[in-house]
């Protein structure tokens, strides 16, 4: 296992990213290629989870776009993510948020952390 982390931790570049979990709204800044054009785009959301360790590390985003809920698994050590902004802390008391995949409406909300 001491192999395993030593090259985990060799390979991938450590990117500066602000610390968050399951309930906060972030904004993650995508690099998207069309034909040979690059551009970033925003997404938006809650996190609904974090999951895995390490190079395997992804989060999941959701938000609701046009009405219909959006989600987004994206794995934390892509070199297409430019960089991950933290907008809101938000208080939940669980570490994986599905149960508001089923939540519309004011019952959706999450509540602010007070700084």
């Amino acid at each position: 296992m001491d192999i395993i982390k030593f090259v985990d931790e060799q390979f991938n570049a450590k990117k500066e990213m602000p610390k968050f979990k399951a309930g906060d709204t972030i904004t993650v800044h995508y690099k998207i290629k069309e034909g040979n054009k690059e551009r970033i785009q925003l997404f938006q959301g809650v996190v609904l989870q974090r999951h895995g360790v390490g190079a395997g590390e992804t989060l999941t985003v959701r938000k609701i776009s046009n009405g219909i809920g959006v989600e987004r698994i994206i794995p934390i050590a892509s070199p297409a993510i430019e960089k991950i902004e933290l907008n809101k802390v938000g208080v939940v008391r669980r570490a994986k948020i599905f149960y508001l995949r089923g939540l519309t409406g004011k019952k959706a909300r999450i509540r602010e952390k007070k700084m």
